[in-house]
């Protein structure tokens, strides 16, 4: 499995952009895919996810500001990001689950990471 990451770059306050994740080997079906993103010295973050039947959550910090959407054919993870705040500043990282889990008790669990692309807002 391969996820890359492009978009990433310097954005000046109240602008936007938009991330893609290139995946590889990796079938988008019962579990979903993710944005994280890290700044240095703290977790790992959960920004936005879509599950498997395309059901989209927001981290509080991004919601109404950001879209995140899923393209099966093209094998392509997208996160919009509009009206960027300082605090925006972090690598963002692309992550696709697996499920996992028991028999009794499945569940998704992030299986795979990209290299994780940088957004800078100044």
């Amino acid at each position: 499995v391969q996820l890359v990451e492009s978009g990433g770059g310097s954005v000046q306050p109240g602008g936007s952009l938009i991330l893609s994740c290139a995946y590889s080997g990796y079938t988008f079906a019962m579990c979903g895919m993710a944005w994280y993103r890290q700044v240095p010295g703290k977790e790992r973050e959960l920004v936005s996810r879509i599950s498997g039947d395309h059901v989209t959550m927001y981290a509080d910090s991004v919601k109404g500001r950001a879209t995140i959407t899923q393209e099966n054919a093209k094998k392509k993870l997208s996160l919009q990001l509009k009206s960027l705040q300082t605090e925006d500043t972090a690598v963002y990282y692309c992550a696709a689950e697996t499920i996992g889990g028991t028999a009794s008790n499945p569940e998704c669990k992030v299986s795979y990471w990209g290299q994780g692309t940088q957004v800078t807002v100044s």
